[in-house]
């Protein structure tokens, strides 16, 4: 099987030269995270152009997936590499994420018979030297969400001597990939100051979008989720990994408690609903993780757990919820915040990272630092003045519109791919 993106340009599409480009995207696991929807939203913006597509990637399950990579989504997708274990013992993530990832580049290179001009790839940088290696090397952009190297900890000497090569591997094969971007102004200093021998670099920042026609659909009806009697409704949307700091939402919620009448209170719900995969340890563990905290703060009425939840159920919930609490720090970007301000639903986050370039403080949300105590006098302002939702909801809905359309992502993406192409 083949995975390519045929691109062609015509009068009137802004290309000044006429030529058909075939491009692959590659990328390690296609689920729902964030990650997910940008090579999705890539996919879809470079179709949108007139271009064929295809995703490569070495797992996708489509009962786990967007919508739109499913049969009947639109998106052709090729899987290669499931077979290849993602550990051993819990160990060996990142190893064996090269491992698969240098398997499904090989079998597109070297068994697929493809043709193809260039590659667009993210999280894994270890396929490059592969693509480089073709009988005419591909052209390469890379998308940089955040190194990886930062997103584990290097708690005993052991990890230290094992992360050494495979860090090294990161930075020296990002390096030679032919374009480099990034998803925010925050990730570009992160990647320069990481990266040392990279620092002469200045990537490109090409923020994620949303699909608005995604989320111009009718919400659908939250019975069984939210109880009817629940005026005030906190939604936190995030991978159940413990990086994203979700206890904070319940922290948060468990001190606005001591803030409100008790006919206050028994207004007030809390949903955390997120990105949810049983092969997943992580996942497993901190989901019983947080069910535990809730029973430990007395919260278990007030709060309702949702694993892999539905597009169409996330958009019922970011309509119908007073705000979004978005509690990771120093976030590379996140787009759970453009999805919200989008629905018109106000952001608090943490005043760092990604959220410091798409929420205006005091305008579409409240930025605070990660503490409860914060969060939980941000959330007590939503109670007190309930026009804030809608005010600040439109002030939201405005700014996405304004700096973070489909269509500004989509121009810039397609220009990217003519210069390495042309």
């Amino acid at each position: 099987q083949c995975c390519a993106v045929l691109c062609s340009a015509g009068p009137g599409q802004g290309r000044p030269w006429s030529a058909m480009v075939t491009a692959v995207f590659l990328h390690p696991d296609l689920g729902i995270g964030g990650a997910e929807r940008l090579v999705v939203d890539a996919a879809l913006a470079l179709r949108s152009r007139g271009c064929r597509v295809e995703i490569w990637t070495a797992h996708h399950d489509p009962q786990h997936c967007f919508s739109e990579t499913r049969p009947s989504g639109g998106l052709k997708v090729v899987c290669a590499g499931d077979w290849l274990p993602r550990s051993v013992l819990g160990r060996g993530h990142a190893l064996f994420a090269c491992l698969r990832m240098l398997y499904l580049t090989c079998c597109l290179v070297f068994l697929s018979g493809l043709e193809f001009d260039m590659v667009f790839c993210d999280q894994v940088s270890a396929c490059i030297p592969v693509l480089k290696l073709c009988r005419r090397p591909k052209k390469v952009l890379f998308y940089c969400h955040f190194p990886d190297q930062l997103l584990t900890q290097r708690s005993s000497i052991f990890k230290r001597l094992y992360r050494l090569p495979i860090d090294w591997l990161e930075e020296y094969t990002t390096g030679l990939a032919d374009l480099i971007v990034v998803n925010s102004k925050f990730t570009a200093g992160v990647f320069k100051q990481t990266f040392k021998s990279l620092s002469h670099l200045d990537p490109d920042v090409l923020y994620p979008s949303l699909n608005f026609a995604a989320f111009d659909n009718d919400p659908a009806d939250l019975s069984g989720l939210v109880p009817a009697q629940k005026k005030f409704i906190f939604l936190s949307i995030n991978r159940y990994e413990r990086k994203k700091n979700l206890p904070l939402a319940m922290e948060a919620l468990h001190d606005l408690r001591g803030r409100l009448t008790s006919g206050e209170w028994e207004k007030v719900h809390l949903v955390m609903a997120g990105g949810y995969d049983e092969r997943v340890l992580e996942n497993v563990e901190h989901y019983k993780e947080l069910k535990e905290l809730a029973r430990r703060l007395d919260l278990s009425d007030a709060v309702t757990f949702i694993r892999s939840f539905s597009d169409t159920q996330k958009i019922s919930l970011l309509h119908r919820s007073t705000c979004v609490l978005y509690t990771p720090s120093n976030e590379h970007f996140g787009i759970v915040p453009l999805e919200a301000m989008y629905t018109r639903c106000p952001v608090i986050a943490v005043n760092s990272g990604g959220p410091l370039e798409s929420v205006i403080d005091r305008v579409t949300g409240l930025l605070c630092e990660p503490s409860a105590n914060c969060f939980a006098e941000a959330m007590e302002k939503f109670i007190n003045i309930p026009s804030l939702r809608a005010q600040m909801g439109e002030a939201g809905r405005t700014r996405v519109l304004e700096k973070f359309s489909s269509y500004a992502f989509t121009e810039q993406l397609y220009q990217y791919v003519c210069k390495l192409t042309q």
